[in-house]
């Protein structure tokens, strides 16, 4: 389906905000539009005709589209107007490769440097992950399934490393704005990382590893789940 295509399909309207409504409010509607898919990649972002659904002047809209950018939930096409990025599944199956090799070892150091604090963390992003689950709510569980693993690399001590995941995150956070949707609901998501949160706490930590390797790496060139 062409861009073009993509644009006049769209079936859902956004609800009207205030006219108050901050630049901060009109990027967290404009990204949750982007994450539940009422923008799909590829699709056009007309600013004519998001203002007029919204009520809102362009002003706020357009610093907006800048934050999306930023994190790479936008492009801006020369002469064409903003866009939703896109991601391939090849591009998708390289970073599983790599998280693969790297991951288990981001979270068996992070393990050694937290010691007894590893559960509780752990813990604390699989609540987030069950809540969103449990709520049907697609925006909130990308964000808590991307934190989940983002600990790992962050806590890890190897400032590479986590450099390295900010790189690939917004390119998985489009992929699972995809991903998600395919789920009829987020259970065997959220039962998956509590399961995985369940052998840190049994101090479990090889299984974990070998777990999590699994995990990241279920079937990259095709429906990968994470």
């Amino acid at each position: 389906m062409t861009e073009a295509r993509l644009a006049e399909d769209y079936q859902t309207r956004l609800v009207p905000l205030e006219q108050r409504t901050t630049p901060d409010g009109v990027h967290h509607v404009l990204r949750e539009a982007i994450l539940t898919g009422v923008y799909p990649p590829g699709s056009q972002l007309r600013e004519a005709r998001i203002s007029s659904e919204l009520g809102i002047s362009r002003a706020p809209l357009r610093e907006a589209f800048s934050r999306l950018m930023e994190e790479g939930l936008v492009e801006r096409i020369a002469y064409r107007g903003a866009f939703v990025s896109q991601i391939s599944p090849k591009t998708i199956e390289e970073i599983a490769v790599l998280r693969y090799l790297v991951e288990p070892y981001a979270a068996e150091q992070t393990a050694a440097r937290l010691g007894k604090k590893l559960t509780r963390e752990v813990k604390k992003r699989v609540r987030a992950l069950r809540i969103a689950a449990d709520r049907g709510d697609i925006a909130a569980s990308i964000d808590a399934h991307l934190e989940f693993h983002r600990f790992f690399y962050q806590h890890c001590g190897n400032v590479l490393l986590a450099e390295q995941w900010a790189t690939w995150e917004t390119r998985l956070r489009l992929f699972l704005s995809v991903d998600h949707r395919s789920h009829e609901n987020l259970e065997e998501l959220a039962s998956a990382h509590e399961y995985l949160a369940s052998l840190i706490e049994e101090g479990h930590m090889e299984r974990f590893r070998e777990e999590l390797a699994h995990h990241v790496h279920k079937a990259p060139g095709a429906a990968l789940q994470d």
